[in-house]
C-alpha cells in the first residue's frame, strides 16, 4: 500500500487532511476493492493521526478487516453532511482530488473546510513497487496466451463480437478477468482508434485488429496486435512495418538513455514529450498522418493513468513506471495498424511485460 506517501504531502503543503475520493486510489491505500467504481460508495480521510475510512453499512464487516482505519459510517442518523461538519472541527485544510468530484460534493465539503487541490494525488500511484509490477506482469502473461488462443479462432464468417466473447471467455477461465471490453475491429473498421466492437463478420483479405487487457489481483494489462486474415498487400505491409519499425525506435532510444548508468548521468530528465515524438515523427516521414492518440499510458490499477507520452505530457519518465507503447497508422475507408507492448523502465534498461509475437501474421 501507498498510504505511507500521504504524511510527507501533509506536511509539505501544511494542510491538516487529505480526502481520496476516487476509487482507483482507494483500493492502491487500502487494498480494497470492493467499492463501485459507479456510485460514490467511499471516502478516505487521512490525517498525520489518523486514518479514516467513511462509507455505509453495507461495507461495515467487510472494510472492518481493513488494519490502520478507523470506520466512520453514513447512516440515516449520521448523514455525511453531519460527518464533514464533525470533522471540520480538528480539520481546517483539506486537500482533495478535485478531478474526482461532483460540484455537488465540491460544494459540499467548501462549507466545512479550506479547500486544496494536490497535483500529486493524480500521479500517486505513477511509481510501482515490485509487487505492483509482478501483479502487472501476470496479468500480461495471460494477454499473451490469450493472443495465441484467439489467433485459432479467427476465421471466415466469424463476427467481432464473437472473437470479443472468445477473448473474456478465455481470460476468465484463467482466473483472471478483463481490464476492459476488448476492442476487436475487422477491415475498415481498424481505422477507428476506439472502435466499438460489432456484428460485422469477417472476409477473406481483411484487416484484424486486436486490442485487449486482463485484470488480475487488482492490476491490469494492455496490449493490441493487429494480424491479416488472408494475404496481406503491398500497402499493407506497409503500414506494418512502418508501426514495428516506430515501436522499435522508442524502445531503442529509451534502452539508449537508460543502460549502463546513462539514465543517472542525466539526472533522470527524460522527458515523455520527447519519447512521443520518436515513433509520431518517423510515422510522418514516412509518408503517413500522425498518430491520433498519444504513443502510450501508464497502466496499473486503472488501464490509463501517468505517465502519459503525448507530445503535451509534462510528464518525466523514471524508473518503476510502467507504461505502453503503441503507435498507430489509420487510414478511414481502409484500415489501420496499432502494436501494442507494455514496458517497465528500470535503471539498467527498458524491460517489456507483454511477449507476444510481432511479425506480420497472415492466417
Amino acid at each position: 500500500m501507498g498510504i505511507q506517501k500521504l504524511p510527507k504531502l501533509l506536511e509539505d503543503y501544511k494542510i491538516d487532511g487529505i480526502l481520496i475520493s476516487s476509487v482507483p486510489n482507494i483500493i492502491y491505500l487500502t487494498g480494497y476493492s470492493g467499492f463501485s467504481y459507479l456510485e460514490r460508495e467511499a471516502f478516505l480521510l487521512v490525517t498525520q493521526k489518523q486514518k479514516f475510512l467513511i462509507t455505509d453499512g453495507r461495507y461495515k464487516e467487510a472494510v472492518s478487516k481493513i488494519p490502520g482505519f478507523k470506520l466512520i459510517e453514513i447512516s440515516f442518523k449520521n448523514p455525511l453532511d453531519k460527518i464533514f461538519e464533525n470533522l471540520s472541527k480538528k480539520i481546517k485544510r483539506l486537500a482533495m482530488e478535485e478531478y474526482d468530484l461532483s460540484v455537488n460534493e465540491y460544494r459540499k465539503l467548501k462549507k466545512y473546510f479550506l479547500l486544496k487541490s494536490l497535483e500529486e494525488l493524480k500521479n500517486l500511484r505513477i511509481i510501482k513497487n515490485k509487487d505492483e509490477i509482478l501483479k502487472i506482469e501476470k496479468a500480461a502473461r495471460i494477454g499473451d496466451l490469450a493472443f495465441n488462443f484467439i489467433l485459432k479462432k479467427i476465421k471466415a464468417g466469424v463476427s467481432e463480437k464473437k472473437i470479443a466473447y472468445e477473448l473474456e471467455i478465455f481470460i476468465k477461465r484463467k482466473g483472471a478477468d478483463i481490464a476492459f471490453p476488448p476492442i476487436v475491429a475487422f477491415g475498415r473498421n481498424s481505422a477507428i482508434p476506439h472502435h466499438k466492437t460489432n456484428n460485422e463478420k469477417l472476409r477473406t483479405n481483411n484487416i484484424v485488429l486486436l486490442d485487449f487487457g486482463v485484470k488480475l489481483e487488482n492490476y491490469c494489462s494492455d496490449m493490441t496486435r493487429t494480424v491479416f486474415f488472408g494475404k496481406a498487400n503491398d500497402k499493407f505491409k506497409k503500414m506494418y512495418q512502418t508501426v514495428l519499425t516506430a515501436q522499435k525506435l522508442t524502445i531503442e532510444q529509451l534502452n539508449n538513455l537508460t543502460m549502463n548508468g546513462k539514465w543517472k548521468i542525466r539526472k533522470w530528465n527524460i522527458k515523455a514529450f520527447d519519447i512521443d515524438k520518436i515513433a509520431r515523427n518517423y510515422i510522418i516521414k514516412q509518408g503517413f498522418p500522425t498518430i491520433p492518440h498519444s504513443l502510450g499510458h501508464g497502466i496499473g490499477i486503472e488501464v490509463h493513468e501517468g505517465p502519459r507520452l503525448s507530445p503535451k505530457s509534462k510528464d518525466i519518465l523514471k524508473p518503476s513506471m510502467v507504461f505502453s507503447i503503441e503507435p498507430g497508422i489509420y487510414i478511414p475507408g481502409y484500415g489501420g495498424v496499432r502494436i501494442e507492448d507494455l514496458v517497465v523502465l528500470e535503471k539498467n534498461g527498458l524491460r517489456l511485460l507483454t511477449h507476444s509475437p510481432k511479425n506480420l501474421i497472415e492466417i
